[in-house]
């Protein structure tokens, strides 16, 4: 008799059932994106603060740090830069390192899910090269601001980690409140607010 396969779905609060290994578009909702990444915590919640820093802010920042970087960004841009950690709606936040550790096979299951998601929202599966080093430029000055702001690491060893920020977060509009850990809902709303407003 032959064995049944193993599960490898997650059913959502949409209702819909997402296959982890072999993900469809279509099953990707941004409602739990928003949900998923505003209750998952950066730093593995090790962080300053009332509240978890979430992922959802956290990708609100990068999204600003990148536009800040680059002001000819466009919308499509922005809207990668929003999405660059939505796996993690489902995966979980890991650190680098342990990423690392784990191996291919993590890093191949995370891929096939960000393709998913971009084309569920009207992106090519894959961002073209030169803003995908663009959003990983951000998402390591974002890393810095919140070690040095959060996660208890001195300006030294967060440059060590993460290299010398090209902007100083006084540069950024806004950055007390982006850097300021949210209440859960308002990282869900803030994060929803944002993917509207890019028309996605």
């Amino acid at each position: 008799m032959a064995r049944a396969q193993s599960r490898a779905w997650q059913r959502m609060l949409s209702g819909r059932r997402l296959d982890l290994l072999d993900p469809s578009p279509i099953d990707v909702e941004l409602s739990d994106i928003a949900h998923g990444l505003a209750r998952v915590a950066r730093w593995n919640g090790q962080t300053k603060g009332d509240y978890a820093f979430s992922v959802a802010q956290h990708s609100v920042l990068v999204l600003e740090i990148a536009s800040a970087m680059d002001p000819e960004i466009d919308d499509k841009g922005r809207l990668y830069a929003l999405l660059h950690d939505a796996p993690e709606y489902v995966m979980g936040d890991i650190i680098s390192p342990f990423k690392a550790a784990m191996g291919g096979n993590y890093r191949d299951v995370e891929a096939r899910l960000l393709g998913a998601i971009h084309v569920r929202f009207g992106l090519p599966a894959i961002a073209p090269a030169a803003l995908t080093k663009l959003i990983k430029r951000a998402d390591r000055e974002a890393a810095f601001f919140e070690a040095v702001n959060l996660a208890g690491f001195a300006p030294d060893e967060a440059r060590k980690f993460f290299g010398e920020p090209t902007l100083a977060g006084f540069d950024l509009p806004g950055f007390d409140r982006l850097i300021r850990p949210w209440p859960t809902q308002q990282a869900h709303d803030h994060f929803m607010d944002v993917f509207e407003s890019l028309g996605a």
